[in-house]
């Protein structure tokens, strides 16, 4: 029997931003459908209450507020900086992709995902850190940490070869384009904490 899938919402009128947010909410929970929605009528059209959570751009959010407030545990509202919304969780989407991720983590940490287990479609992430040797595994959670390559060469006694030959296999076992999944990876999989970032 196949279950259905959570299923995220994002509203926002800015077609950009809302690709790119799904893009990255995408490569972080393979697992999720992400739907995308210009308008707040458009998506009231389409929830009949599978959303676990709404990413909301603030000016949806400011024009429909009782809705959202309706349903602040699943809402999170999409802003520029670093503005505060009491009883809601903001994210500022006017930062560098790895900062974003993070951010993500963070919400989703603090228990954003109590929507998400709520759902029946709803699968935990496995852990897969058998898919990496263990200085592999080693190597990703000083990338994680943000160390570079020199610093994980000293820290680990090895070389600064040998550390971009793990950076190499690590990538093509992740099946990694960048740091960002890298890092994905290492908190999904609990290498990391978010707080550790």
């Amino acid at each position: 029997m196949n279950r259905p899938r959570p299923t995220l919402a994002i509203a926002d009128p800015n077609t950009l931003s809302a690709i790119g947010l799904q893009k990255i909410l995408t490569e972080m929970m393979p697992m999720v459908e992400i739907r995308t929605f210009g308008t707040f009528e458009a998506l009231q059209a389409a929830d009949d209450g599978q959303f676990a959570h709404y990413f909301i751009a603030s000016r949806i959010y400011f024009e429909h507020t009782a809705f959202f407030r309706d349903n602040a545990h699943q809402s999170i509202v999409l802003v520029n900086g670093d503005m505060q919304i009491q009883g809601v969780p903001t994210l500022n989407v006017c930062q560098n992709e790895k900062s974003l991720v993070k951010s993500i983590m963070s919400l989703h940490s603090r228990g954003h995902q109590h929507a998400m287990s709520q759902h029946p479609g709803y699968v935990p992430p496995r852990k897969e850190t058998a898919l990496l040797s263990p200085r592999e595994t080693e190597v990703t959670v000083l990338l994680a940490k943000g160390l570079i390559n020199k610093e994980i060469a000293n820290q680990l006694n090895i070389s600064i070869t040998t550390v971009i030959t793990h950076r190499k296999n690590i990538m093509e076992k992740l099946g990694a384009r960048s740091l960002v999944d890298i890092i994905i990876y290492a908190v999904i999989n609990g290498l990391v904490d978010v707080g550790e970032l």
